[in-house]
């Protein structure tokens, strides 16, 4: 099974984050920008909150807030689980299926790595389905001959 560093490896090394201080509005527009449907909240390179499309809609347009005026902070998941580079993609499965998690913050020593999303979860184990496949057809082709 593949880890958390192996699935960093294939993604843009890029962390899209934003400022707990900013507007929900400038959270959404990098969410626009960079395609993505959550971005990292951090303070002094620290990770201290996770904000998505649905934080967004649901924490804020639906209570009736402002997203020109409302910080990003009143919205955000605070402090969210993180997983660690040598964590197997097997436990970010399990956490985003138990937990209604769709993105995992990675970090090391501290320091952000990046974010596992559902579907570089979907991806990996797409890709290893594939691999044992073929090792499959592989071996059923190399014992009927």
């Amino acid at each position: 099974m593949s880890t958390v560093k192996d699935c960093l490896a294939h993604k843009p090394q890029r962390v899209i984050q934003v400022a707990p201080n900013a507007p929900v509005k400038t959270a959404l527009q990098l969410m626009k920008e960079h395609r993505v449907r959550a971005v990292l909240v951090t303070e002094a390179d620290q990770l201290v909150g996770i904000v998505s499309q649905g934080d967004c809609a649901i924490r804020a347009f639906l209570a009736g807030h402002d997203a020109d005026q409302t910080p990003v902070s009143e919205i955000m998941t605070a402090n969210p689980l993180s997983v660690k580079p040598g964590d197997p993609m097997e436990l970010c499965m399990g956490l985003m299926a138990t937990r209604g998690f769709r993105h995992l913050p990675v970090v090391a020593q501290g320091q952000l790595l990046g974010v596992i999303s559902i579907g570089d979860v979907v991806k990996q184990m797409m890709n290893e389905l594939g691999e044992h496949v073929s090792f499959l057809e592989t071996y059923i082709k190399g014992h009927s001959a």
